[in-house]
């Protein structure tokens, strides 16, 4: 039988049984636009977490001072664990697993421009510090440069919404600020970015400075803060254990003593959106092929009134050399062409729904729905599941009809 005559002969079945017909095609595309748009919403929030995240830096790990909570080698507890910069190049040195690693000096500090005064977070910090915590500069400004190490430049970089605290419309770049009553020329603003975590201050209200400047200005030589990223995610569990031998062995406490060092590795952040992710597509996923399958149920039960009232056809094709296989590809065919009917509405629908979310005020949230590929993919596969499960049954039952009892 051609193709053409299978599609006539299926439009023809379904249209004596009407109402049943569009409530199983509705059904599919119902059920197909809910997998769609719980999918949009899956990966849509799991971009805008991971958004979020990178905020603060790809991949990285920040080890903060603390004190010895046990006994070593004589030493009693209590004894504060403070870094200094040698302890970066020894980490260099020592770690051959870390990709980067970079000091970084913290202090609260008052910032003046005219009438306008602000109290900041200031950090003094290093070249390869921007790369690491995702901070980039707005056109016509730049980030530090080693020039500016070296020399001890009073130069500052600020964070967006600091400069619009200070400046107001007003291009910030190449004006002064003062700091402590120091003039500091500004270099840079921050591009906006999105950041919902941090370990003092969030960016856009931060200012940084040569870390050359802030010792020499500030007279410290104790680090607020290091920070390094691994080689690779595989190998960050290994590079704590490590971050805790060597810093041991030489501020002379147990490696095992996790309180001498507060260590934030954002690695173990990462695992777990993974994880995390995978499992809440999963959980939609699972919700929207079961609201597929009640449109599955539809199609199946429609097959079998099409087996039923074909009978007599089916036993005159089998008595004239029809092989089973045919009969059942023929039933298959005509289930998959429900379905591909419903799919493609809910196809359109899902679409249109996805697109009709993207300007709810819920980005910061779930962020925002998106028809990715995968989302696709899924849905074919399910969909393709659901058509041949919807078929098999009535398909089977056509195919192992007894001529005779088809043509009584």
């Amino acid at each position: 039988m051609r193709l053409f005559e299978i599609i006539s002969e299926l439009f023809r079945n379904l249209n004596q049984q009407r109402l049943r017909s569009f409530l199983t095609v509705f059904g599919i595309m119902w059920g197909t636009a809910t997998l769609i748009l719980l999918l949009a919403f899956g990966f849509g929030f799991r971009d805008q977490t991971v958004l979020n995240m990178r905020g603060m830096g790809d991949q990285i790990a920040i080890m903060f001072p603390g004190q010895t909570t046990k006994a070593f080698e004589g030493y009693g507890i209590g004894r504060p664990v403070r870094f200094r910069e040698d302890d970066v190049n020894m980490m260099r040195n020592r770690i051959p697993e870390i990709k980067v690693v970079t000091p970084e000096y913290i202090q609260g500090m008052q910032l003046t421009k005219g009438e306008n005064i602000r109290s900041s977070n200031v950090g003094g910090v290093y070249t390869e510090y921007s790369d690491m915590r995702n901070i980039f500069p707005q056109s016509g400004g730049r980030w530090l440069n080693q020039a500016d190490i070296d020399q001890q430049r009073r130069v500052i970089f600020l964070g967006n919404q600091l400069a619009d605290n200070l400046f107001g419309d007003e291009d910030p770049v190449g004006k002064q600020v003062f700091v402590r009553q120091t003039p500091f020329t500004i270099v840079g603003v921050m591009q906006e970015k999105t950041q919902n975590s941090s370990y003092s201050q969030r960016d856009h209200d931060r200012a940084f400075i040569p870390a050359t400047t802030f010792s020499a200005m500030t007279g410290t030589k104790y680090l607020n803060n290091i920070i390094y990223t691994p080689a690779s995610i595989q190998q960050a569990e290994f590079v704590q254990d490590r971050v805790y031998e060597v810093f041991g062995s030489k501020y002379r406490f147990d490696a095992t003593d996790r309180n001498a060092i507060g260590l934030w590795d954002t690695n173990e952040f990462w695992e777990f959106i993974d994880i995390l992710f995978y499992s809440i597509n999963a959980f939609l996923g699972l919700i929207g092929f079961f609201t597929l399958a009640v449109g599955g149920i539809g199609v199946a039960n429609i097959m079998f009134v099409v087996v039923q009232e074909r009978m007599k056809e089916i036993g005159i094709r089998r008595s004239v050399g029809a092989k089973r296989f045919t009969i059942m590809g023929q039933f298959f065919l005509e289930t998959f062409l429900i379905v591909g009917a419903g799919a493609g509405a809910g196809f359109l629908l899902g679409w249109g729904l996805v697109q009709a979310t993207q300007n709810l005020p819920i980005k910061d949230f779930v962020g925002t729905p998106f028809f990715a590929p995968e989302v696709g993919i899924i849905a074919f596969v399910v969909l393709g599941f659901t058509g041949f499960a919807a078929g098999l049954l009535p398909a089977w039952r056509a195919a192992n009809l007894s001529i005779i009892d088809c043509l009584r």
